[in-house]
């Protein structure tokens, strides 16, 4: 497996008012700013060279989100996006405090482009639980599997 091609990454999930809420990730930087329904994700990276894909998953959502994540991990499986890039995710039931500000690591590129000037981006700039329906309309089209996968495996749980 080409591992470049390779990210992992996390879908926490909790219950609030008796509904399921997933947690997702706004990608930072300026070609992002202005882009909202269907550009958002699940925290996720690059797998790399040598790594098991979910201790990569586990750092990936440590490092974009702040929050160390702990307990069962169900194994959401894979997906392939547009770019061809494959996608591997577990679920886990978590939460964050919403009233504090979120911890991502950064990236560097040149802004504006052909400018010269290299400026530094968070990874993510914004994270929120949001209930299916609307994690439908947020997230990229291509992740959408995740919510079903997740829906399935809990519906007797949470039923």
């Amino acid at each position: 497996m080409n591992r470049s091609k390779t990210s992992a990454g996390l879908l926490m999930y909790r219950v609030r008012d008796r509904q399921l809420e997933v947690l997702l990730a706004h990608p930072g930087g300026p070609l992002f700013a202005k882009k909202e329904d269907g550009h958002w994700s699940i925290p996720k990276g690059e797998v790399e060279p040598g790594e098991e894909m979910l201790a990569a998953a586990i750092r990936e959502f440590r490092e974009e989100t702040g929050v160390e994540p702990r307990g069962d991990f169900l194994d959401l499986g894979a997906i392939r996006q547009k770019g061809g890039k494959a996608v591997h995710a577990w679920a886990f039931r978590g939460d964050r405090d919403e009233s504090q500000p979120l911890q991502s690591n950064t990236f560097q590129i040149e802004w504006p482009p052909a400018s010269g000037k290299v400026r530094s981006f968070p990874e993510i700039d914004r994270a929120g639980f949001f209930t299916i329906a609307e994690a439908r309309k947020k997230l990229k089209e291509a992740q959408h599997p995740f919510l079903d996968r997740l829906e399935a495996a809990l519906g007797a749980r949470l039923g």
